[in-house]
């Protein structure tokens, strides 16, 4: 949907991406993979290049949130305001809902009387109860809307423009991402641009429960690290650190069916995982040796998804700058597979944002910038994996 002219610039700036990585880093993408056991089982992945059917009258803009409901349905959320000048009168309602062949089945969202509509749309999500939030990043994104699957306005948690920081407990400021955990029926929010927090409301009535930064402290902002010299800078993937004492940039959360919450901390490059009360397990970090100006925009965690097994045994990370999803060991964090590479063909990757996994295993990955797409990747079932 883009024109040769733009899909050819993105190439181009894809290709001096990956050799300036080789050059630079000399084979750091291979160091930063962990020895994989021999034989060890892990899930397949194929893409369907055919899905989703958007109507031919419309076409995306930046794609940045996806979440699958109880009928296999996939529900995306997209940016009107990001599609070119020309394609104006072609754009796409911000809200699509598609059945699990790709077929369109609704669409709708946009400003309206009662509730305030994101400035920039960021996150959906479609809870247990069959409700759909929604999240921006804009600067005036100060809450969360909650609608029925019609798009009929249900409840706002926040107020536009009104937030008083990462202590405020009635706003938000430019959430990310957000997730109920049915057992608690509590909402889980990934506060994490304009906060650096996690915040949890009852998801009924938007009463204000916790919250808590990294490593479960009390959230604050960040101190920016010194800058070092190229020259004498140590490579990231060298370091032994805790990394950032507060988060960086919280981009998503996700609570498992054991009731662990796990924080993709982008900017921070790791993942933190936590119980539902915000106590700190542990955290991993995922290539970490990805730094700006050499590996995009430096920032890897963008979101985070489980396997569909009962035990949820896999983790998968979306490493946003490397164009790649990492498969882990969710209890232990090893890093056991990775599939993807920056491009703009059908499995390749420009500027993964937001992930989610269907009932069958299916996982389905958005891109925002000049990705501006949703992709389905069809669980292909079990391969195993060669030792290195």
């Amino acid at each position: 949907m883009k024109s040769n002219s733009r899909r050819s610039v993105a190439r181009a700036a894809i290709a001096a991406f990956v050799l300036t990585q080789s050059a630079v880093f000399g084979g750091a993408t291979a160091l930063a993979q962990a020895p994989q056991k021999a034989g060890r089982e892990v899930p397949k992945f194929e893409v369907d290049p055919a899905w989703p059917k958007l109507p031919a009258k419309w076409v995306f803009g930046q794609v940045s949130s996806v979440s699958i409901d109880e009928n296999g349905h996939a529900w995306v959320l997209q940016r009107p305001s990001s599609v070119r000048a020309d394609q104006k009168g072609l754009v796409a309602p911000p809200v699509l809902e598609f059945d699990e062949s790709g077929n369109y089945v609704q669409g709708w969202g946009g400003p309206g009387e009662g509730y305030d509509w994101p400035e920039i749309e960021h996150g959906i999500y479609v809870d247990p109860k069959g409700f759909v939030w929604l999240g921006g990043n804009g600067k005036t994104d100060n809450h969360l809307v909650k609608f029925t699957k019609a798009g009929k306005f249900v409840m706002q948690i926040g107020h536009k423009s009104q937030s008083n920081g990462n202590l405020d407990t009635q706003n938000v400021k430019e959430a990310a991402d957000t997730f109920v955990y049915a057992k608690t029926n509590e909402l889980f929010v990934a506060d994490g641009y304009g906060n650096n927090r996690i915040i949890v409301f009852d998801a009924d009535t938007g009463a204000f429960k916790r919250m808590w930064g990294a490593f479960g402290k009390e959230p604050a902002s960040p101190v920016a690290s010194p800058k070092v010299a190229e020259a004498s800078r140590i490579p990231a993937k060298e370091l032994n650190d805790e990394g950032p004492a507060q988060f960086s940039t919280v981009h998503a959360a996700r609570v498992s069916n054991d009731g662990l919450v796990y924080v993709s901390d982008r900017a921070g490059k790791r993942v933190q995982v936590f119980t539902i009360d915000g106590k700190y397990v542990t955290q991993k970090f995922i290539d970490r040796w990805c730094e700006a100006p050499h590996c995009g925009n430096g920032q890897t965690v963008a979101s985070t998804a489980f396997s569909q097994d009962p035990e949820q045994k896999f983790l998968y990370v979306a490493s946003r700058s490397p164009a790649r999803i990492w498969v882990l060991d969710r209890k232990t964090l090893e890093l056991l597979d990775s599939f993807g590479r920056p491009g703009v063909a059908p499995g390749e990757f420009y500027v993964i944002h937001h992930m989610n996994v269907d009932a069958k295993g299916n996982l389905y990955v958005t891109e925002v910038q000049d990705g501006k797409r949703v992709q389905k990747f069809v669980f292909k079932g079990m391969q195993t994996v060669a030792g290195k």
